[in-house]
């Protein structure tokens, strides 16, 4: 009888394990990706450019200075999975012409973009692109900052598009008041991830979370979040982010969504 008890034991535990293993956890966080897969199949899109621009607005300084390390993994993401990514200096040198003409989409002050002069010096750039290469996409990639918290429970856990993250410290200590307030809104960065075609109609859009981009605080006795020293550091966590946010353009074997 023992023998049997602790057969099934070892064969629950197997099954455990296979279940864990087999198939990523469902994350409700995950970003609702949106594509027009009668479009993106039309497209046949084999050669795509990195714009430097941001899509939505002014990214906040502290992320703006990862971004170039950032891109450089999405193309390399890109070359992995069988596309061939112009440099983007080439986008870059025909989008200063076409800004000369038609003045910065940017707001300075606000951040706000004027779509119409942006949709002018796009069709301005796709039509210089299109002159020299068989351009067939661009690949626009906002790093964007979300608000989010870490649970109240034992692991403290953090969620959002798509990622579970636990926090950082930061300071001369490595412990955590006990009257700390988990409640407290977190800064995190996510990686948005927006295709459009040549006709510059939008083909797919989603986000992928990264990492806090704030620490708990060791110094502060009332307990709060600072700035880390080092954003986005792990190259695991920023590669998470852009697999899940290239899902389903891409497809992502560890896909925490609901496949329903």
């Amino acid at each position: 009888m023992r023998r049997i008890t602790q057969l099934l034991s070892l064969l629950a535990g197997i099954a455990v394990l296979a279940a864990c293993s087999g198939t990523p956890s469902y994350n409700p966080s995950t970003f609702p990706f949106q594509i027009d897969q009668e479009r993106v199949d039309a497209a046949n899109i084999k050669t795509v450019v990195i714009p430097h621009v941001n899509l939505g607005g002014v990214t906040r300084n502290y992320l703006e200075k990862e971004a170039p390390r950032i891109d450089a993994k999405v193309a390399a993401y890109l070359k992995e999975n069988g596309y061939k990514v112009l440099p983007q200096r080439t986008f870059q040198q025909h989008w200063n012409t076409a800004v000369r003409v038609y003045g910065d989409p940017v707001d300075p002050t606000t951040g706000k973009v004027n779509m119409k002069s942006f949709a002018q010096i796009m069709h301005s750039v796709r039509d210089e692109m299109v002159k020299s290469s068989r351009l067939d996409a661009f690949v626009f990639t906002d790093l964007v900052e979300v608000q989010t918290s870490f649970s109240g429970g034992l692991k403290h856990l953090a969620r959002w598009d798509g990622v579970t993250r636990k926090p950082s410290l930061q300071g001369p200590g490595n412990s955590v008041s006990a009257d700390f307030d988990w409640a407290m809104q977190v800064s995190a960065a996510s990686i948005q991830v927006t295709i459009y075609d040549m006709e510059l109609k939008p083909l797919f859009s989603s986000r992928g979370g990264m990492d806090a981009t704030e620490a708990i605080d060791t110094r502060s006795s009332a307990g709060r979040y600072v700035r880390r020293r080092n954003i986005l550091e792990n190259d695991n966590y920023v590669m998470e982010g852009i697999q899940l946010a290239f899902h389903p353009f891409i497809v992502y074997q560890d896909w925490p969504g609901n496949p329903d």
